[in-house]
């Protein structure tokens, strides 16, 4: 009776071992299959996973194969072949976000906003979430997540490009031009010119041609005036018939030759122009400083023009007694 006891404990053991050694080959296996679908989705993702060394030296580590997705084929080899890669491609105005990173000069609770350029010189946005890996105290590496944010920029640009410009003349509206008028007027001193423009038969064409008419004709001096005033100049659309150009960081002597120029340049649309002729009033003013004068500074140019229309009516009207 004790030998078949033993035995059937013994059988019992093996049994026991047998299963235990089955489970334990099943959880292995369902570890390594869990690693690997990890794996899978980290390489198949379209967002860009890596791993990069700070210390003892800078060194790519890992970089998932997406990144070729975005930036090109070659991306890979030229991140494995040179730590430097990642500083080559980065944006100039966001070098310094790519130092502050590597750093750890920077905030990594919140994303990071910076472009990158890919294979044929062209950048792409990028939001990145990075953690930092310390050891003793001290950044040794950074480990993040990318995701390309293109759409989401360009949709953003488009809706800043509609909140600030006119949608008839794709210059400026006088939303945007306010918003200058309270930067240069309270933040940022500068000298400053400003010019009024006014066209004085916008009305006669509306009532007589239609308004399409009027409206090619203020689409066209828009197109004068943008390609006219450049760099420091923001031009705006303030009313139907009003335009203003802001000039900063410029003199008086170049503002007055700037209107000279400008009534010269519009003289030659008409003489080119066969249909439409471009007939304006215009007034403006300057000042050394603008924080606390940009209102004065406009209240002035106003004057000015309306001053310029009385001027031109009186001799239209000499002119016609004549």
């Amino acid at each position: 009776m004790g030998f078949i006891h033993f035995l059937l404990g013994f059988i019992l053991g093996i049994i026991v071992f047998r299963i235990y050694l089955i489970s334990k080959k099943r959880s292995r296996k369902a570890e390594f299959e869990n690693k690997n679908r990890i794996f899978q989705l980290v390489e198949n993702s379209k967002d860009v996973i890596y791993y990069y060394e700070v210390k003892p030296e800078f060194k790519h580590r890992y970089t998932s194969p997406s990144v070729e997705y975005f930036l090109g084929e070659g991306t890979l080899e030229a991140l494995n072949n040179s730590s430097q890669t990642p500083f080559e491609m980065i944006h100039p105005d966001d070098y310094e976000i790519m130092l502050n990173k590597v750093s750890s000069n920077i905030d990594y609770s919140k994303p990071i906003i910076q472009r990158l350029k890919d294979r044929q010189g062209n950048y792409k946005w990028f939001e990145e979430y990075t953690t930092p890996i310390y050891e003793n105290g001290e950044l040794i590496a950074v480990q993040g997540i990318m995701r390309n944010i293109d759409d989401k920029i360009k949709l953003q640009q488009s809706l800043e490009y509609r909140i600030t410009h006119d949608a008839l003349t794709n210059i400026y509206n006088r939303e945007f031009f306010e918003q200058s008028m309270e930067k240069y007027n309270r933040h940022i001193d500068a000298s400053v010119g400003m010019l009024l423009c006014d066209l004085d038969d916008l009305k006669y064409l509306n009532d007589h041609y239609g308004h399409k008419k009027g409206d090619i004709l203020l689409q066209e001096f828009a197109k004068l005036l943008n390609q006219y005033f450049s760099g420091n100049a923001i031009v705006s659309r303030i009313g139907g018939d009003e335009f203003v150009i802001i000039i900063i960081n410029t003199g008086k002597t170049y503002v007055e030759s700037l209107c000279e120029k400008l009534s010269e340049e519009i003289s030659e649309y008409n003489r080119n122009s066969e249909d439409l002729k471009i007939n304006m009033s215009m007034g403006y003013a300057f000042n050394k400083h603008s924080i606390g004068r940009m209102e004065s500074l406009f209240a002035e140019a106003d004057k000015k023009m309306y001053q310029n229309k009385r001027e031109k009516k009186g001799q239209h009207l000499m002119q016609v007694s004549r």
